[in-house]
Order: C-alpha cells, then sequence, then structure tokens
C-alpha cells in the first residue's frame, strides 16, 4: 500500500480521484490508484467496461464530412423533443469502432499489464472477445467494477482559479419501463486520470468532392468507425483511403470475400502495414478529387451499380467503377468536457501554456512525459502516447500516476516542465506525429522509471519493477520487424 494522501507544493493533498473512461487505460488507472489506497470513481458513459474492444453491430451514427477538427459539444441534442430512447441512449453513449474481426496488432507478450498475465498458452494475436475478457479480468482482479458508473458521461472538467478541487458535471442515462431519464449531477475530486481514449470523433478529410459523393450516396460512402463485418462489401469495388490498422485490417477482411481493394494513401514514415497487405491490394497516390457524373440525374443506385463518377488521385490517375468507398483515415483527439483548454480553432502553433487541444486534433498540449497537466498536474491523461505497445505503456503511465499522485515520487518544478515541453516543440517537425513513440518507447519507460524510481528509493518503499525481460526482447523483435516493414 502506498501513502494515501501526497501533499506537494504543485500537486496539493488528493484522497479522492475520478477516471473518465473504462477501457484499458480507465481500467489499469483506477486498478493502480485503488492499490495504493485513493477512493475511485470511474465514469463510463456506455454500459460495460473494455472500451474500443467491446464489440456491438450497432455502428455510430455517419459523422459530418468533412469533419477536421475537434467538434463543439453538443451536450443538449440527447434532450430534443421526440427522440426514442434507443436514439438517445446511442447519442448519450455512442458505440466504439470495434468490427467483429478486429485483433490485436502489437504481440500479447508485449501488449500486457504487470496487474495480470495473459492465460497460458495464448497466441500473439487473438481476437476482440479474448482482449475484452483479458480487461475485463484485470477489472475484476482488483475491484474496478464496483467503481465504474456506467451509462454516465463527463459534461464538464473544472477548477475554478484558487479552488483546491475539481469540479465534474456528469449526466446518466437509465431506461425505465416506457421511457428513460437522463440525471445530471456534481461532484467535487482532488484529482482526475482522463483515460477516455482516442477513438471517438473521426477525421474526414476535405477531399474535394467526397462530401458531395457522401451526401448523394450516403450507404456507400463511410468511415471506418462505422464499418462492422465484411459481408456488404463481398465482390465489390471497394476504395479504402488511409492506411492504418484499419485499412489493413478491413483489406484483410474484404479480399477473401471477392472485394477488389484499391488504397489511397500519402506515403509517410508511418506508412509501415503495406508489406501485411493480402495480395492483389493495388496501392495508388493519395485522392485529390471526387468527381460526380453530372449526366447521372439518378438519386439512388441500384444494387449491383458503381457509383456514377471517377476518383482523380494527386499523381493524376483517375479511377472509376467504385462501388463503396471507406474512408479509414484516423480520429480527432477531443475531451470535450475540458471546455476551454480545448480550443478547435488554433493552430497548434499559437497553442498557450494552459491549452491542451487545437485545430491539428491530434498534439495534446503542455502535457509532462504525455502525462500530466503541467499548469495543474492533478489532472493526469493516461493513454495519449501514440503509436506505443498500447497495454503495456497505459499500465506503466497509470503506474507513475499513482507514485505521483500519493506524493512517493516527485515532479519537476512547472519551470523545468514547461521548458522540456518547449524544447520537445522546437525539435518536432511537420509530418511528424508528436505523440508517437514507434519503436523508441523503451527508452520513454527507462528515462520516466530512472525519474520515479530515484524518488522511490529516497522514500524508502518499493520500486516500480518497469517492464519484464519477456517485455524487453518481445520488444526488440518487434523493432526489427518495423524495420523490415
Amino acid at each position: 500500500m502506498g501513502s494515501l494522501v501526497s501533499d506537494s507544493p504543485l500537486l496539493g493533498k488528493i484522497r479522492n480521484v475520478a477516471v473518465i473512461g473504462a477501457g484499458i487505460s480507465g481500467v489499469v488507472s483506477a486498478a493502480h490508484l485503488l492499490r495504493d489506497g485513493f477512493n475511485v470513481t470511474v465514469f463510463e458513459r456506455r454500459g460495460v467496461i473494455g472500451g474500443v474492444w467491446d464489440y456491438e453491430p450497432q455502428p455510430d451514427r455517419d459523422p459530418p464530412f468533412p469533419n477536421v477538427r475537434p467538434p463543439d459539444p453538443n451536450w443538449s441534442e440527447v434532450e430534443k423533443k421526440g427522440l426514442s430512447s434507443d436514439e438517445v441512449a446511442l447519442i448519450h453513449g455512442p458505440p466504439n469502432p470495434c468490427y467483429a474481426g478486429l485483433k490485436n496488432n502489437i504481440p500479447t507478450p508485449v501488449m500486457r499489464s504487470s496487474l495480470l498475465r495473459w492465460p497460458e498458452g495464448s497466441e500473439e494475436f487473438v481476437d476482440q472477445k479474448v482482449v475484452n475478457q483479458y480487461i475485463l479480468d484485470i477489472a475484476r482482479l482488483h475491484n474496478v467494477p464496483d467503481k465504474v458508473l456506467f451509462h454516465t458521461r463527463v459534461e464538464s472538467v473544472s477548477k475554478p482559479e484558487g479552488d483546491r478541487e475539481w469540479n465534474i458535471e456528469t449526466s446518466t442515462f437509465t431506461r425505465t419501463d416506457s421511457s428513460h431519464t437522463l440525471v445530471k449531477k456534481s461532484w467535487k475530486f482532488d484529482a482526475v486520470v482522463v483515460a477516455s481514449g482516442h477513438y471517438h470523433v473521426p477525421f474526414v478529410p476535405d477531399v474535394p468532392g467526397l462530401a458531395t459523393w457522401h451526401q448523394r450516396f450516403p450507404d456507400r460512402v463511410t468511415h471506418s468507425k462505422q464499418y462492422r463485418t465484411p459481408a456488404p462489401f463481398s465482390n465489390q469495388t471497394l476504395l479504402l483511403i488511409g492506411a492504418g490498422v484499419s485499412a489493413l485490417d478491413i483489406a484483410k477482411e474484404t479480399v477473401p470475400l471477392g472485394a477488389k481493394v484499391i488504397q489511397s494513401r500519402r506515403e509517410s514514415k508511418y506508412d509501415v502495414l503495406g508489406s501485411r497487405l493480402p495480395e492483389g491490394v493495388e496501392r495508388v497516390a493519395m485522392v485529390a478529387e471526387f468527381i460526380i457524373d453530372e449526366d447521372d440525374k439518378s438519386k439512388g443506385l441500384e444494387p449491383g451499380n458503381a457509383i456514377p463518377g471517377k476518383v482523380v488521385l494527386e499523381d493524376g490517375k483517375v479511377l472509376e467503377g467504385i462501388d463503396q468507398v471507406i474512408v479509414a483515415t484516423g480520429y480527432i483527439t477531443s475531451y470535450p468536457f475540458l471546455g476551454d483548454l480545448e480550443q478547435p480553432l488554433v493552430a497548434w502553433e499559437d497553442a498557450d501554456e494552459r491549452t491542451l487541444i487545437t485545430s491539428d486534433g491530434y498534439i495534446t498540449h503542455n502535457l509532462h512525459k504525455d502525462v500530466f497537466y503541467i499548469p495543474d498536474p492533478s489532472l493526469a491523461f493516461v493513454g495519449v502516447s501514440h503509436l506505443v505497445s498500447t497495454f503495456s505503456m497505459f499500465d506503466f503511465q497509470a503506474q507513475v500516476v499513482a507514485k505521483v499522485f500519493g506524493g512517493q515520487a516527485q515532479l519537476p518544478s512547472q519551470s523545468v516542465m514547461k521548458q522540456e515541453h518547449l524544447e520537445r516543440k522546437v525539435r518536432f517537425q511537420p509530418g511528424d506525429r508528436f505523440h508517437s513513440m514507434l519503436a523508441v518507447e523503451d527508452a520513454y519507460i527507462e528515462e520516466v522509471l530512472k525519474w520515479v524510481n530515484g524518488d522511490l528509493l529516497k522514500a524508502g518503499v518499493e520500486l516500480l519493477p518497469g517492464l519484464d525481460d519477456e517485455w524487453h526482447a518481445g520488444y526488440d523483435v518487434l523493432k526489427e520487424r518495423l524495420k523490415g516493414h
């Protein structure tokens, strides 16, 4: 057991902690905080633990086309007259992007929590049911479910100047025999851990003509967040835009059903999955424009007919005969409950020392080690780091949060944290991903471990173990794979 409270100049006393989200980041955050003696409340807007690994057939609503910056929250949308309980539930706790065939893309020996090993004999790559059960097992083993408030979305997190506590405003959706209720509630906490994940707000690029194609043929032009199974794409010509994991998985699932897949992407150092595409997938340049056939006056499309139009690529090549388009271009990072700390109209270069999110919808600004909010480190984030071993990294970050909140590990002064963050921004190059730790997260873990364990040693308490030899061996293999992509 660690200290029940911290008392540092930056943090003050911490006993009661809110955790936002009950996916892997929220579960491990809650578990480590509970182990160290904190009072924990977890807010989860859906009805289950598991985050993106819990599959439900119902997809989310279509995003706007285009959708390029963090949206303004519309909390009152659920109160519109005439909405059914099912419609309110969909808005209040939107489905995640999990598709039926989702598997982990990081081998299980490298993607694991310190709180529980994978079951004996687990394969390197397992389906979402196995991953989801693993998260549930971690949660149950550490009594996390008792601390979760389900169907409860966080609408505001704020701390008025001079206050020592964070104010949280929530809305809880409950079905009744004939309808539903929405109950608002206010809370106060000493600290907050944001563990809500990245995969909520689809990024839809502003490609000329794409919005028109989607408006005319909404069933044929979708974002990958809506993808659930490959069956609708059987024997179709499918244009996939994007080169990430979702695009790879969709190609691997649809090609065996006779789909002709064309992958349009922009070449970059992060385009590392091309060698894993199934045979026959055609890789082409990024789309420059979608053009509608002006001679086509039909209001809909007959099954079996291609979209009447053409796609012009950045290299001038023209594609025709496209049946389906899936925009697999990722997600916008957004924390709508953080109020004016989110500035969707401000360019990333112009972020001040308070701002967390800017118009790019990717960088989470002003975090120390991707975790602690520099102006007030009693607000922490677990899961911001990108292109990492996910479960292992987020578990490690959660351990660090518990030790800092418990006062056993001390943060540097604000001036030191600000300077380090500024130097990191100066090194940032266009085309880079600010939070990417592709093939370097082991160095990050060792650096943070050296800092934290130095303080734990001085405090005379048990050191954090870091990642074990099995993890490091597996991570070395993974790095070699990435080099040979």
